[in-house]
């Protein structure tokens, strides 16, 4: 269909990003460094765009061009959703007694999981309560804090996430030794990422 949609000056264009701030629809995105349109379907033609650019790069055209899809739109708004839900998150910073751990699913991470996995929000964090930390950089155990939050709250399960490479035992082994000196019987489950963010093992 032919429609009013946006259409990005490449020349002009600085790179400032403010474009794609401004757009609530995610239809602009930033490649090598400009500004341009993603995807027609995610421009729905109102323009919140134009006034940020202060390079004068963006207009309106009447062109052939998908029409604009809400529910898409709302569907990629959720899949790029945060799904954190409690602060702070290194393990060195939690308390060891909150609210948020009562009758919670713990996601205890090594820190690198979540820049390797691009999914680890919509794969791991939905629906638990996340700790992460690092071994290797922060110098100490971790199985101390983990068993107190563990025995001083009501955790229904534990599950560690952490990458294949030899440090990142590390969390794997605070989180069980918390879980063994707890004294409590918790299902656990451990998910092994690979440095290309690809899931090598789940047991």
């Amino acid at each position: 269909m032919i429609r009013r949609i946006i259409e990005i000056d490449q020349e002009t264009c600085n790179g400032c990003g403010l474009c794609a701030k401004a757009c609530h629809e995610g239809a602009i995105g930033m490649i090598n460094g400009k500004a341009q349109l993603l995807r027609d379907d995610y421009c729905d033609g109102l323009g919140d765009c134009l006034p940020a650019c202060p390079a004068g790069a963006i207009k309106f055209v009447e062109r052939e061009a998908l029409d604009y899809n809400e529910k898409a739109v709302e569907e990629n708004k959720k899949k790029q959703a945060s799904m954190l839900c409690q602060w702070p998150v290194q393990i060195k910073l939690v308390p060891i007694r909150a609210p948020y751990f009562e009758g919670c699913h713990l996601l205890i991470a090594a820190d690198c999981t979540a820049y390797a996995c691009g999914s680890f929000h919509q794969k791991f964090m939905g629906g638990n309560v996340t700790l992460i930390g690092c071994p290797k950089l922060d110098s100490t155990d971790y199985s101390e804090k983990l068993t107190e939050i563990i025995r001083q709250n009501q955790i229904q399960s534990v599950t560690i996430v952490k990458m294949e490479v030899p440090c990142c035992n590390g969390i794997r082994h605070a989180a069980v030794t918390a879980l063994q000196n707890s004294g409590k019987s918790i299902p656990c489950h451990v998910v092994t990422i690979s440095t290309d963010g690809r899931i090598l093992e789940e047991l």
